[in-house]
């Protein structure tokens, strides 16, 4: 990825914070059929090994699992909010013309080595887990005890999980830092008129600070 130093962001907690808000992340894979991606929602575990662990799981009909080893090297792309920025947007156009469109965003790289974990006592604490975390802004939140225990079983038998150690993370914020404060605020003040706050107050923060 090219890497601008302006937009290199190399913060652990800040990646991590990321990671956490967009957890459906494109893992890539080089297996014997080419290049291939499956879009996962993951749970991180920043505590444990040097960069922390992505769990995840797919359906065990997905060739995903058979295709991968044990061990190879994999990426994983989580993105936040992104959207296209107009030169009309910047006080400084009217002054000098000199501005462009570009596009701003904000991704993580996480490389890292898969391992595949068909056990069914792992599949059902990671079920557990993304259960509780993305269930807990509901009135009343689901549980995995609410299902019928014989259909559970059967779910949690269709799919298998995957655990990616992960051994580098590359940041990149694309959020206006290389330009002047009044356009990058101008920028920031028309996305937020237009309903797209999360690029917009990503672009008012500090890179290490995404909503």
């Amino acid at each position: 990825m090219y890497l601008p130093p302006h937009f290199a962001v190399t913060e652990p907690a800040a990646l991590h914070q990321l990671m956490r808000a967009y957890p459906l992340g494109a893992l890539i894979t080089h297996g014997e059929g080419g290049l291939d991606a499956n879009h996962l929602p993951f749970e991180l575990d920043a505590g444990e090994g040097e960069h922390g662990v992505l769990r995840a799981h797919v359906a065990r009909n997905n060739p995903l699992w058979q295709e991968v080893k044990d061990g190879g090297e994999v990426l994983v792309i989580f993105k936040a909010a992104d959207g296209y920025i107009s030169p009309n947007w910047y006080p400084g156009k009217r002054a000098h013309h000199k501005q462009v469109p570009t596009w701003n965003y904000s991704v993580v790289h996480a490389h890292g080595r898969i391992r595949v974990r068909d056990d069914a006592r792992f599949v059902r604490r990671l079920l557990a887990n993304l259960t509780r975390h993305h269930e807990v802004g509901e009135p009343t939140p689901w549980k995995m005890a609410d299902a019928p225990r014989d259909y559970l079983e059967a779910m949690v038998q269709a799919v298998i999980g995957i655990e990616i150690e992960i051994t580098g993370l590359v940041g990149k914020f694309k959020l206006g830092q290389n330009k002047e404060a009044a356009d990058r605020l101008g920028a920031a003040n028309t996305l937020q008129d237009r309903g797209q706050t999360a690029l917009a107050q990503a672009m008012l923060s500090p890179p290490c600070s995404l909503p």
